[in-house]
């Protein structure tokens, strides 16, 4: 099976262009190879390597300067989507388009079900809503999943700065009332590569399973690598953002369920495999 990553230098698109998995060969194309908010070029990179699948990593994802540039934000998670959307299907290729627990308000108590409305709240969480439905009326055969809290082996994340400033500080500040559910890009890249075998369309959440706090997620980094460093909880008010942050972004993974495909392994499971295997 053929498959088209866009987005290739970045977390999620960097580790499917690494994967090396029976059955599928994986060409990545970074913004150099493919600029998304061209039809014209999207159209001709798809005709040119005719993938039975395209997997859509590439996005805005700046969510505080998103706030200040709403026109960027939307050109490239809008646009750039729609774009994929037309020249994907003129191919008869599916689409699996990477979304965020962000098309939610966070106001939540209970995990968010993939059929539960969304109420985005801030621009990047409205761009990546506006992919979706961009994604839903313009492609037949498609794969919506909405992660969270991603890390991973490339590029820049919450784990790796924790890493970082536990080498450098004696103390930190870590917010406790956040709550979701931290995702591995390599546990997400293998569900991804399953799910578009499959002619199971429709929308996603995935996840590592099991919920915690960013204070948690900080306190379980530092106990599974060693580190003595003090940590202390803080609120989300103690550091205000252009951007607000969802209080509660756990998602239900129904449909993994019904579908009969198999859910990403708990989160501090997924986490020690991350700190022996990829540092």
């Amino acid at each position: 099976m053929k498959i088209l990553v866009t987005g290739a230098n970045g977390q999620l698109g960097a580790e499917l262009v690494h994967l090396s998995e029976e059955g599928f060969t994986i060409q990545g194309y970074g913004r150099d190879m493919l600029d998304i908010t061209s039809l014209a070029q999207c159209r001709q990179v798809l005709a040119r390597f005719q993938p039975d699948a395209v997997i859509h990593c590439a996005a805005y994802t700046a969510v505080d300067k998103a706030e200040s540039e709403p026109d960027e934000a939307f050109r490239v998670n809008a646009a750039g989507t729609r774009n994929l959307a037309i020249a994907s299907r003129e191919i008869g290729a599916k689409l699996c388009y990477i979304s965020t627990d962000y098309v939610f308000d966070g106001t939540s108590v209970i995990p968010y079900n993939e059929i539960d409305n969304t109420n985005p709240r801030t621009v990047y969480g409205k761009s990546k809503l506006a992919g979706e439905q961009a994604v839903t009326s313009l492609h037949d055969r498609y794969f919506i999943v909405r992660t969270s809290w991603v890390y991973g082996k490339y590029g820049n994340n919450f784990v790796k700065t924790m890493l970082k400033l536990g080498s450098e500080k004696d103390l930190l500040k870590v917010v406790h009332d956040q709550i979701g559910s931290p995702t591995y890009t390599l546990d997400l890249a293998h569900f991804l590569l399953e799910l578009v075998r499959t002619e199971c369309y429709g929308i996603y959440h995935a996840s590592n399973t099991g919920i915690c706090s960013w204070f948690d997620f900080a306190a379980a980094i530092f106990e599974e690598s060693g580190s003595a460093i003090k940590l202390e909880p803080c609120t989300t008010e103690d550091f205000p953002r252009p951007a607000p942050r969802p209080a509660y972004s756990v998602m239900d993974h129904s449909s993994i369920r019904v579908n009969g495909l198999t859910d990403l392994r708990p989160w501090r499971e997924a986490l020690i495999h991350f700190l022996k295997d990829d540092q």
